[in-house]
Parts: structure tokens; C-alpha cells; sequence
């Protein structure tokens, strides 16, 4: 009987031994396991990591040196083919030319419309009056006798009459009483229609009487003006009506005179038809000094 307790307890201590053993191999198993596992996955991890980090900065490097690359690759083809393509610069260039011709050819038509010249436009009825201080004999040229179309008395290399201070004269050659010298001709001076006035026909006489006043002309000298030339200004709606600048007649037709006055006041009405009122830049009129040995010429042209 007391043996059996030994074997027993003997048995308990081999198994608890055993045991013990089992746990401690296990334990060492699982511990070395869990290291091993562990350590591979550590070195596992870091390899992982290292490899993608190197991959993707490879993958990073590579990209951005490539696309840098390929971008100023494309600069340079495309700045190289621009350069090499001479027709891209032939077709610029005919291009320019030709707007350049649009724009010459819109503005010559803008000047041609201010600045009209008619070679046919007739200089109608200038006459011419003699105001000497005494009787005087006096000859007149025009200095384009070519442009002549009619004249009275008879243009021939001049008109010579005997002149008196009321305006009165005696032609030499026919001994006819005259109050004026009267002549028509060509008007080839190029007119400007950049300033000037918008007058309704109806209007054309209170008109003429204002700006005849400055201009110089006296009353009969005015009335003269006026009738001959209101009834082509009435029938018409409006009309654009300028005077000419003495520089502008003189070009025209110059005068010459044996005895030279002291007064020349030369008036030329420029006008043209016209269907409605529109703004223009008013003419500046200037009144001439009328003193001395007076010569006065008035006329009118119509623009075509």
C-alpha cells in the first residue's frame, strides 16, 4: 500500500516534469515562432518598404525627368517647325500687306470725300467791279486765260476801260458803259468739304444777306449776288454752301492790274445740293479792310 502512493507521486512529478517540459518547449516554440514570424515580418516590412519607396521614388524620378524632358522636346519641335516653315511666315506677311491696302484704300476714300476736284465745275458769272478813288485807266488780266469759257465784253488779252470811283466804266475798245467785267471759266481747284454750313433753301436770302456783309460786299453788290443766285438755292430742300479762301480763287484764276489797288475782295460761293440737315464745322468768315482803290469780284460754283 505504500508503495502505490509513490508511484504515484512519482508519476504526478515525471508527469508534472513532462508537463513542464511541454509548456517550457512549447512556450520556447511559440516564442521562437512569434520571433521568427516577427523578425521576417520585420525585415519582410522594411524590405517592402524600402523597395516601394525606392520603386516609387525611381518611379518619381524617372517621371519627372521624362516629362520635363518631353515638354521641352516639344518646345523645340514645335519652335523648330515654326521656324522651318517659311509659309507660315510668307502667308503672315501677305497677309499684313493686305490689310495694309484695306486700311490705304478705306482712308483715300475718306479724304476723296472731303477733298472733291471736278475739272468741269464752272466758276458761273464772276464780275468784276472797279472802285479807283479817281477816273483812272485801268487794265485787267486773268491770269488763266484758257480756263476762259465766255466772258463780256470780249475777253482778248485783257480788258482795258476807263474807271470811276462810282463804279462806272467805259470799255475803250466799243466806248460802252459798263458797271462790271464779266467772265466764266473753269475752276479746277480742289475744294475741301470739311467745314462750311447746312442752309435750308427757303432760308437762302436772310442767309446770303449775314455772311455777304462780311465778306465785304455793299448792299448793291449783294443784291446782285443774291438775285442771280437765290432762285437755284430755293428749289432745293438744303444745300451745303462754303465760300472759297482768296488763296484758293487766286490759285484758281489770279488777277492782274496795270494799276495795282488797294483792296481786291473776292467772293466765291461753293454750294451742292442736298437732302436733309446734318452737322458740319462752321466756316470761320473774315471781313476784308475796303479802303482805297477798291476792286471787287463775286461768283459761285456748284459742286457736281
Amino acid at each position: 500500500m505504500d508503495n502505490i502512493p509513490n508511484n504515484n507521486l512519482n508519476q504526478n512529478i515525471g508527469n508534472n516534469k513532462n508537463a513542464n517540459q511541454v509548456q517550457n518547449q512549447y512556450q520556447n516554440g511559440y516564442i521562437n515562432y512569434q520571433q521568427q514570424i516577427q523578425h521576417q515580418y520585420s525585415n519582410g516590412n522594411m524590405n517592402n518598404q524600402g523597395q516601394v519607396s525606392n520603386q516609387y521614388q525611381n518611379v518619381n524620378i524617372n517621371n519627372q525627368g521624362q516629362i520635363p524632358n518631353q515638354n521641352q522636346n516639344y518646345d523645340m519641335n514645335y519652335q523648330n517647325q515654326e521656324y522651318q516653315n517659311p509659309k507660315s511666315k510668307k502667308a503672315g506677311t501677305i497677309a499684313a500687306i493686305i490689310i495694309g491696302s484695306v486700311v490705304l484704300t478705306l482712308v483715300s476714300i475718306a479724304i476723296a470725300m472731303i477733298i472733291i476736284q471736278e475739272e468741269s465745275t464752272i466758276s458761273k458769272k464772276p464780275i468784276i467791279y472797279l472802285y479807283p478813288e479817281e477816273q483812272t485807266e485801268i487794265t485787267v488780266k486773268l491770269g488763266k486765260p484758257e480756263n476762259v469759257t465766255c466772258s463780256y465784253p470780249k475777253y482778248d488779252d485783257g480788258w482795258t476801260v476807263t474807271a470811276n470811283p462810282d463804279g462806272t466804266l467805259i470799255d475803250k475798245d466799243t466806248n460802252r458803259k459798263l458797271y462790271s467785267l464779266y467772265w466764266e471759266g473753269d475752276y479746277t481747284t480742289p475744294i475741301p468739304m470739311d467745314e462750311g454750313f447746312v442752309v435750308k433753301g427757303e432760308d437762302s436770302s436772310k442767309f446770303l444777306e449775314e455772311k455777304l456783309a462780311i465778306l465785304g460786299l455793299n448792299e448793291r453788290e449783294a443784291e446782285e449776288f443774291i438775285v442771280y443766285w437765290l432762285p437755284v438755292l430755293e428749289k432745293n430742300e438744303y444745300n451745303y454752301i462754303r465760300f472759297a479762301s482768296v488763296e484758293e480763287i487766286n490759285e484758281s484764276m489770279p488777277l492782274e492790274f496795270s494799276t495795282q489797288p488797294d483792296s481786291v475782295i473776292r467772293v466765291l460761293m461753293q454750294f451742292k445740293e442736298v437732302d436733309k440737315d446734318y452737322k458740319v464745322k462752321e466756316q470761320v468768315l473774315e471781313t476784308p479792310e475796303r479802303k482805297g482803290f477798291v476792286v471787287v469780284e463775286w461768283g459761285g460754283t456748284e459742286i457736281k
